[in-house]
C-alpha cells in the first residue's frame, strides 16, 4: 500500500513539470488525495461494504471535483492533472501509466431506464496501459482504447482504438500511429502537435493540389495552336496550267442557254 502510494507521488513528478517534491505534490494534487480514498473504498466495495465506500468518494468528489466510483478498477500510477470534472462510472477499467487531463468523462450509452437489468452489465470503456486522455475528452459505451493510444483534447470517443492510435475529432477519427518499436511518446493533453497530422487535412491538402495541377496542364494545352484546325497550305489553281475561266467555258451550256 505504502510502495504504491509513493508511486502515484513520483509519477506526478515525473509527468508534470510543475510538480516540486514528493511534500508539495502530497498537499497540493487532487489527483493523489482522490485515489488515496479511492484505494480505500474499493477495497470496502469489494468487501460488499458498499455504502461506506460510495460516501467516502462522496467526500472526495466535494473536496476534489473528482468523481471515481469505488467499483471502477484502477490500475498503477494513475494521474489525473488538474482534476477538476473528471468522472469514471462503475464498470470503468483502468491500465497502468494512464494520464487523464479534466473534464474526462468515462460514461456509459445504455438508456436511464430498466436499470435493474443494467446493474451487472459492462457498461463503461476499458483504457489499456500507458494511455493518455485529453481535457474535455468524453469516451462513452464498453469500448476499449488500447494500450499507447492517444485521445485529443475535447475527442468523442465511440469506438475502439487500437494499440498506439491517436484519435481526434467528434467523432474521433485516428490522425497518427505510434511507429513499431518506437518507444510511447507523452503527448501533453494527448494532442499531437504536428499540423499535418490530421488525415482529412492531408486528404483535402492532396486533392487542392491535383486540381492546381490538372489546371496548369490545361492552360498549357490552351496556348498551344491545335492541330485539327491548322490551315491546311493554300494550292495555286494556275499551277495546273490553266485559269479558273477557262473550266467554265468548256463546260455545257445550260437549258435556260439554249
Amino acid at each position: 500500500m505504502f510502495k504504491r502510494f509513493l508511486e502515484d507521488l513520483d509519477s506526478v513528478i515525473a509527468r508534470d513539470p510543475a510538480a516540486g517534491g514528493r511534500l508539495g505534490v502530497l498537499f497540493l494534487y487532487p489527483s493523489v488525495h482522490v485515489m488515496l480514498a479511492y484505494r480505500l473504498s474499493h477495497r470496502l466495495w469489494g468487501m460488499g461494504i458498499k455504502f461506506p465506500a460510495r460516501f467516502i468518494m462522496q467526500l472526495a468528489r466535494w473536496f476534489t471535483g473528482i468523481e471515481i466510483h469505488p467499483g471502477a478498477k484502477i490500475g498503477r500510477r494513475f494521474f489525473i492533472d488538474h482534476g477538476m470534472g473528471v468522472v469514471i462510472g462503475e464498470t470503468a477499467e483502468i491500465g497502468n501509466d494512464v494520464t487523464f487531463y479534466h473534464g474526462v468523462t468515462l460514461g456509459g450509452l445504455l438508456p436511464s431506464v430498466d436499470s435493474d437489468s443494467q446493474r451487472q452489465v459492462k457498461r463503461h470503456p476499458t483504457i489499456g496501459d500507458d494511455v493518455i486522455v485529453g481535457a474535455g475528452a468524453q469516451i462513452l459505451g464498453p469500448i476499449t482504447v488500447n494500450k499507447c493510444a492517444r485521445v485529443g483534447a475535447n475527442s468523442v470517443v465511440v469506438k475502439d482504438v487500437a494499440v498506439g492510435i491517436t484519435v481526434t475529432g467528434i467523432p474521433a477519427r485516428a490522425v497518427a500511429a505510434k511507429k513499431p518499436h518506437a518507444a510511447p511518446v507523452f503527448n501533453a493533453y494527448g494532442t499531437p502537435t504536428d499540423q499535418t497530422s490530421d488525415a482529412r487535412d492531408r486528404a483535402i491538402t492532396g486533392l487542392l493540389d491535383e486540381v492546381q495541377s490538372l489546371r496548369s496542364r490545361l492552360n498549357a494545352l490552351e496556348g498551344q495552336p491545335d492541330a485539327n484546325t491548322t490551315d491546311a497550305p493554300a494550292v495555286d489553281v494556275r499551277a495546273s496550267g490553266h485559269d479558273v475561266e477557262d473550266d467554265q467555258d468548256d463546260q455545257p451550256p445550260s437549258r435556260t442557254e439554249m
